[in-house]
């Protein structure tokens, strides 16, 4: 009677690839930049977050157990996209199984190298294979729906005395997919792994992506960015919240400016910007003289929090 073979699992798939140090450009991909994906606070979430704009659907769901993967757990996917990007761009193979010590990734995300820090990093990697993304983003057919967690599984190596030896984790392929396509890939500054606030590090990122290099900048109305931030803060507490989050020091690499619309319909200075419903962004020291808009955003199943 023939032995029936057991299949490899996914890890037995897959090459191992090994993380080459910490000295790196950090890269982060646009479709995490641009959409709600992740929490923007280290509270425990449980509530999904739901989007819609277009043909784009996106709903996130975290367990109790863990709560939802927030935007500081995201330094991991800045991480891994950096490490991937570097070897491809050396010609080196690259792999969805990675493998690194704790202090590469802490140091490479400006994390402490404690103890403290490392049981975070462990928390972390928890809620990011915990929490599962159901997205229409990059799907080939219309409405299909792909459906991941941001990591697939993640394993601790110890030595002999029981001392962390080092991690391995597999990124999700919808993840690696985006990270070897050049026109979803964007440097960052590494000051933005300083940057505290959760709104700051999403406002930041929001910036980087839409603004780029466009003199014109990107305009939002505000109900637009606060269904685009997935954020369970009041509607009405984001115009105050940008306007702080706009400062130049909390906008890493990236002269940031707010303006409002006024009724004139130019844009006016910061100092009306709680009167307007539109927020400008601009990577340019120049006037925004014109802006480009996006589809309307819309949250499924959302009632308005404000």
């Amino acid at each position: 009677m023939p032995v029936r073979r057991r299949p490899l699992s996914e890890r037995g798939q897959l090459e191992l690839f090994r993380a080459r140090g910490s000295d790196l450009a950090p890269r982060d991909t646009q479709d995490l930049m641009a959409y709600p994906f992740f929490s923007l606070s280290k509270s425990h979430r449980i509530q999904p977050i739901d989007f819609s704009a277009g043909d784009v659907v996106i709903r996130v769901e975290a367990v109790p157990e863990h709560g939802m993967a927030t935007i500081w757990d995201a330094d991991i996917l800045i991480w891994a996209a950096s490490q991937i990007v570097e070897a491809r761009d050396a010609g080196l193979r690259t792999s969805r199984l990675m493998a690194a010590t704790p202090y590469e990734i802490l140091t490479f995300i400006g994390r402490g190298v404690g103890a403290r820090d490392y049981q975070r990093l462990k928390a972390a990697l928890d809620r990011l294979q915990s929490t599962t993304v159901a997205t229409t983003i990059r799907q080939p057919a219309q409405g299909r729906r792909r459906r991941f967690s941001w990591i697939n599984e993640w394993v601790e190596r110890t030595d002999r005395r029981g001392r962390p030896a080092g991690i391995e984790l597999i990124v999700p392929d919808w993840f690696y997919q985006a990270v070897l396509d050049d026109a979803l890939v964007l440097t960052i500054d590494r000051d933005y792994f300083s940057l505290t606030g959760g709104l700051d590090r999403w406002l930041y990122r929001l910036v980087r992506k839409h603004g780029g290099r466009q003199r014109a900048g990107w305009r939002f109305d505000f109900r637009h960015l606060y269904l685009k931030s997935g954020s369970l803060s009041p509607f009405k507490r984001l115009p105050s919240s940008c306007a702080t989050s706009s400062d130049a020091s909390r906008c890493p690499g990236t002269p940031c400016s707010s303006r409002s619309k006024s009724a004139a319909g130019c844009c006016s200075p910061l100092s009306h910007l709680l009167k307007g419903d539109l927020w400008t962004a601009s990577c340019y020291r120049e006037p925004a003289l014109s802006c480009h808009r996006e589809p309307e955003a819309r949250a499924i199943g959302n009632p308005n929090r404000g």
